[in-house]
């Protein structure tokens, strides 16, 4: 038998750093500072964007490891500092911010495909739940039929909330981004874009995760018989 090897919990992630330094000082610096006399258009772009770059990298090398969406968020805010600093039609950012979800939904479905979907690694993965207590128990009592049809539920859901996501952000930036690049008025509402996702996007995207989680973990306790407080791993 190989020797359980257990790891030290994180640090917990700091939700004021992460407010901070990824909505509330790029929206002020794009909408206060991006006139002449401060620090301009494209610097203006560059030192806000630099904050949710450099807290993404911040986290990287603070857990040692590369965290998917810290990841995905420093490739975004490339993206759009490019697209903003090349003073390309905003139609590019809009077609961006709805593409990266996009994507993450296409691929919740398509991992369907494989031996480990994505909502595994995202929700159902052993660092939450105890998962061979579960799988134990949906073998003694033979309802992983039952199990696999809610993990496909549970991923069309999954996946719906990232197609929710895509929908908006593109929305957003239509409706926002109607300025010509390379004006301060196009930071002024690049500024009000970002200060518009959280409300906008964020909260009804997590409204349907939320809602998945509460069907998730209600159908496994009722499939296994468990309480969901006993199959949660407790640090």
């Amino acid at each position: 038998m190989q020797s359980q090897k257990f790891e030290a919990p994180e640090k917990p992630e700091s939700l004021l750093l992460n407010l901070l330094c990824n909505l509330i000082l790029p929206t002020l610096i794009l909408t206060k500072l991006s006139g002449s006399d401060y620090l301009g258009i494209k610097l203006a772009i560059v030192v806000a964007l630099a904050f949710p770059m450099t807290y993404g990298l911040h986290d990287f090398f603070t857990r040692g490891k590369l965290n998917f969406f810290s990841g995905l968020g420093v490739v975004s805010i490339t993206l759009t500092g490019g697209i903003s600093l090349l003073e390309m039609d905003a139609v590019y950012i809009a077609i961006k911010e709805a593409s990266i979800p996009g994507i993450l939904g296409i691929a919740t479905l398509l991992s369907l495909k494989t031996s480990q979907p994505l909502i595994h690694t995202l929700i159902l993965n052993d660092k939450i739940f105890d998962v061979e207590k579960i799988n134990r128990a949906l073998e003694e009592n033979k309802c992983q039929t039952e199990f696999d049809q809610l993990l496909l539920n549970a991923s069309w859901i999954l996946a719906a909330s990232f197609f929710l996501s895509s929908a908006l952000n593109y929305i957003l930036a239509v409706v926002i981004l109607t300025a010509e690049p390379g004006t301060v008025a196009f930071n002024e509402q690049l500024g009000k874009m970002t200060a518009l996702s959280f409300p906008v996007i964020a909260l009804p995207a997590t409204a349907v995760m939320v809602g998945n989680l509460f069907y998730l973990f209600r159908g496994i306790s009722k499939l296994t018989g468990i309480n969901l407080e006993a199959i949660i791993k407790q640090k």
